[in-house]
């Protein structure tokens, strides 16, 4: 690669102050910098003590993102062939082919509009390019149903990066997770697009691959089954169908099995917070236990972890180090409530059967407010013991 990277330092001159290609300075930083680790250290401030930076943490949130986006593509294909009843005849490949072109457009149009917007940006205050996008980037397309049109996203990733990032100051500054307001301006500014039977099931073909549905076809997700007052294993979907994912859902939050996979590879390399991602799933486990007790759900409290996108919320959510609680205390109060709320909003509101993606909306809100009382906190005990020491 030493070759790439003499040719970098041989165009770079003409990007930076007083080049014939300057304008552009900040779109060669950031395709430099992606490639290679910055030769530059700290002089003040917060200082970096080895070779990873944030576009290395960014990068390897998205490797963990890839089994449950993969597995996410068979399943668009999968639930295309058993709805036309010609699945069995099916190879893997054309199943998995068919949801690979009916996603990667949502891909490259959440990419090319959220990072067009942070390159003008960038470009326009003379700063570097943030790499915040590139993790949003790829989470937009996960948590959105595959029938969702194209035009109405690109809005919706335009409106995420301005309204819920940039804003506040870019990277690292935001309140609230960016892919998480794409989806709730989704939700509440074009709701038959994003709820409903009819948005989970691609309906065309592709390229000779899929089948055409018959006009009108719909089919409800498990949870909004539940939110009919019917437990979805009795009206045929399986416990199996559940964690492994074979299920109508939004693109990458239905298998258990390829989120488990992703969360592994960040708690191993120690990006995301396994005490954040725990407590979620206990404040979860907890609502559900109390009000499956009380006669209030029609499924048992494990099967409310395994539905809708709460394991996917959980993992890659819940953990994102901007908008999450920081403070170690912090980090098991803001999951728990996280847990708690999301089956609260689902048992309670039946016409919002998910409740993931608010609850944890909410609590980006409220997560500093908890870290500021763990800190005070922590400055009570210690005065307390200095002046127990003094006496």
């Amino acid at each position: 690669m030493s070759f790439l990277r003499n040719y970098l330092n041989k165009i770079k001159p003409n990007f930076e102050k007083d080049g014939k290609l300057h304008a552009f300075r900040s779109l060669f930083d950031g395709f430099e910098t992606f490639l290679y680790v910055p030769n530059t250290t700290a002089r003040n401030g917060v200082h970096i003590h080895d070779a990873i930076d944030s576009k290395r943490i960014m990068s390897m949130v998205v490797i963990a993102l890839m089994p449950a986006l993969l597995f996410g593509m068979y399943n668009v294909g999968y639930q295309n062939y058993q709805a036309a009843g010609t699945q069995e005849a099916a190879g893997f490949f054309s199943i998995f082919f068919y949801g690979f072109f009916a996603v990667l457009p949502k891909i490259l149009v959440s990419y090319i509009v959220g990072l067009g917007i942070e390159f003008a940006w960038a470009q326009w205050k003379g700063e570097e390019i943030q790499e915040g996008f590139l993790v949003s980037g790829i989470l937009i397309p996960m948590i959105i149903p595959v029938n969702c049109p194209l035009w109405i996203l690109a809005i919706a990733v335009a409106f995420a990066v301005i309204i819920g990032k940039e804003i506040f100051g870019g990277t690292g500054m935001n309140i609230f997770n960016p892919a998480l307001i794409c989806r709730a301006f989704l939700f509440f500014a074009y709701p038959s697009m994003m709820s409903g039977d009819k948005v989970w099931v691609a309906q065309d073909t592709i390229f000779g691959l899929g089948n055409t549905l018959v006009d009108g076809y719909s089919q409800a997700t498990p949870l909004a089954i539940v939110g009919q007052g019917v437990n979805p294993v009795d009206a045929g979907t399986s416990l199996c169908d559940m964690i492994c994912g074979f299920i109508p859902g939004s693109i990458g939050e239905t298998s258990v099995i390829a989120i488990g996979l992703g969360a592994l590879l960040l708690l191993i390399t120690g990006i995301a917070s396994w005490k954040t991602m725990l407590s979620v799933f206990v404040g979860g486990a907890l609502t559900a236990v109390i009000f499956s007790a009380i006669g209030s759900t029609v499924i048992p409290w494990y099967e409310h972890l395994v539905l809708g996108g709460f394991a996917f919320g959980a993992v890659f959510m819940a953990t994102d180090p901007v908008t999450s609680a920081r403070t170690e205390s912090g980090k098991w109060i803001y999951g728990l409530l996280i847990g708690i709320m999301a089956i609260v909003i689902r048992v309670m509101n039946p016409g919002y059967p998910e409740g993931m993606m608010l609850a944890i909306l909410l609590m980006n809100m409220f997560a500093p407010t908890i870290d500021h009382f763990v800190v005070e906190r922590n400055i009570t005990k210690r005065m307390k013991r200095s002046k127990e020491v003094k006496e």
